[in-house]
């Protein structure tokens, strides 16, 4: 079975396992932990996490940039 695609675009390292057997509420209980880590990070680090976002999508702009050439004919 092909992995699910991971929202970090991760495509190797070590599989997450998750029992077959969790019922609703464990599985609840997980997403509920995993929240509020997320916003305890967050506050924490929020100022920074914007600022590294804002470099990664910069340097990712500026590699994908064509320079045009302004006299080569429009179309």
């Amino acid at each position: 079975m092909k992995p699910w695609p991971l929202p970090s675009g991760l495509q190797r390292g070590m599989p997450f396992l998750i029992q077959e057997d969790w019922t609703p509420e464990q599985a609840l209980a997980v997403i509920e932990l995993l929240d509020d880590l997320r916003e305890v990070i967050w506050a924490r680090y929020q100022l920074q996490l914007q600022e590294l976002q804002r470099e990664q999508r910069c340097t990712e702009d500026k590699a994908g940039f064509v320079n045009i050439n302004q006299t080569d004919p429009s179309f």
